[in-house]
């Protein structure tokens, strides 16, 4: 019941995290992290939170799935997509990945542009047929009449390309956050949570330790 919510808490009971623990590049940590959460069973650990914002601040969130961890974070969706619409208006956004049964959060902020076109066919050629089928018949974030109508877009998509191969539609491409900010939190007792900064000057990142 909601009226439960307030009691609801869990105690972390881990080790710290000291910023010499994530050495002088935080791209490489993140992947060490990432890394970490596979090695630990951690369900969907890709799922990434992405909150992106119009061109006058009205921010939206919602769940996308990390798919490389390069110079930046890489996803893939519609660029006509309302979060497709925002970053064309707003290119900036945040993003956070949370791997609760590790007691671990990282989040990042940052300036978003798209992938190159060969860069959106390579990957989109590794989807499930399903998956392309979808982003071709799919008009993401419009409203749609019931499921019938969706299912029927699906279904004639499906039959006009018959055994050939899909092809990327123009609308459907990769994203990558490049981060000027990046956070580690790692959960402690008593609500004393260590949090780590970098910051982006430049070329250079620095360092520093966040009150809980």
């Amino acid at each position: 019941m909601a009226s439960d919510l307030a009691g609801m808490r869990d105690d972390y009971d881990t080790s710290g995290l000291e910023p010499g623990d994530l050495g002088g590049d935080p791209m490489d940590a993140a992947r060490r992290w990432f890394d970490d959460a596979i090695a630990a069973g951690v369900p969907q650990p890709n799922a990434m939170s992405l909150a992106t914002a119009t061109a006058t601040g009205l921010s939206s969130v919602r769940t996308v799935l990390l798919k490389a961890i390069d110079d930046g974070f890489v996803w893939y969706t519609s660029y006509a997509s309302r979060k497709g619409r925002e970053l064309e208006a707003n290119p900036r956004a945040a993003i956070s990945l949370t791997w609760v049964t590790m007691h671990r959060q990282l989040r990042a902020e940052g300036t978003v542009g798209r992938l190159t076109t060969s860069a959106s066919d390579a990957y989109f050629v590794s989807r499930p047929r399903g998956a392309q089928i979808a982003a071709v018949a799919s008009s993401q974030s419009e409203p749609v009449d019931d499921r019938r109508a969706l299912e029927e877009r699906f279904s004639a998509v499906a039959a006009t390309v018959g055994e050939d191969p899909v092809a990327r539609p123009p609308h459907w491409g990769g994203y990558r956050l490049v981060a000027d900010r990046i956070e580690f939190w790692q959960g402690r007792r008593d609500r004393m949570h260590d949090r780590i900064e970098f910051g982006r000057d430049g070329t250079r990142w620095s360092i520093r330790r966040l009150s809980p």
